[in-house]
C-alpha cells in the first residue's frame, strides 16, 4: 500500500542590487600672493683720522730754525755773553787789586788768554731720538641700517567642491514560489 505524499517545492525570492558609488571632487585654486620688498637703506658716516707730525725739535736740533726763533735765541746768547763779559772784566779788575799784594796778576791773566780751553765740537745735523713728535687720532665710522619690512598681500580662493551621491537600486530578480503536489 502506498501512502499519499505531499511534495513541496519552493523557490526563494532573489533580489538584484545595483549600486553606483558616490564620488567627490575637490579643487583648490592657488591663492593670489603679492609680495613687495623695498630695499633697506644704509647710511655711513665717517670721521677722518687725523695724523699730526711735529718736526720742530728735529729741525731746531739740525740748526734749521725759524727766523724769529733764531733771532730770539741769538739775542739771549748775546745777552748772556755780555753778562759773562761784564763778570769777567769785574773779576779781572778785582784780581788787579790783588797785584798790590805782590802777585803778578797781569802775567796770570795773559797766560789764561793765551791758552784758552779747547772748544767742544758737536755734530749738530743729526737730530736726537724721538725729536719728531707724532700723534694720531683715529677716525670713526658710524654705519646705520634701516630695514623695510615686506608688504605681503594674500587673497585666498575658496575650494571648489562637487559631490555626487551614490545610488542603490533594488529590484526583484526572481519571485518566490511554492509548489505543492499530492501524490497517492
Amino acid at each position: 500500500m502506498q501512502m499519499p505524499q505531499i511534495r513541496m517545492q519552493s523557490q526563494s525570492a532573489q533580489l538584484a542590487i545595483q549600486s553606483q558609488p558616490a564620488y567627490q571632487s575637490i579643487q583648490q585654486p592657488k591663492a593670489d600672493l603679492q609680495i613687495k620688498q623695498n630695499q633697506a637703506t644704509m647710511s655711513i658716516r665717517t670721521t677722518e683720522g687725523k695724523l699730526t707730525i711735529d718736526q720742530t725739535q728735529a729741525w731746531e736740533e739740525m740748526g734749521l730754525k725759524s727766523v724769529f726763533r733764531s733771532a730770539r735765541e741769538n739775542s739771549q746768547k748775546a745777552r748772556q755773553a755780555v753778562l759773562q763779559g761784564i763778570a769777567r772784566v769785574s773779576r779781572e779788575g778785582d784780581e788787579m787789586l790783588q797785584s798790590l799784594k805782590g802777585r803778578n796778576v797781569a802775567a796770570e791773566q795773559a797766560a789764561r788768554k793765551a791758552n784758552p780751553a779747547p772748544s767742544e765740537t758737536y755734530i749738530t745735523y743729526i737730530p736726537s731720538n724721538f725729536s719728531v713728535k707724532t700723534h694720531y687720532q683715529p677716525g670713526k665710522t658710524d654705519i646705520r641700517f634701516q630695514e623695510n619690512k615686506p608688504v605681503i598681500q594674500a587673497r585666498t580662493q575658496k575650494p571648489i567642491i562637487s559631490y555626487h551621491p551614490g545610488k542603490v537600486n533594488f529590484s526583484l530578480k526572481q519571485h518566490n514560489s511554492l509548489k505543492i503536489d499530492f501524490v497517492k
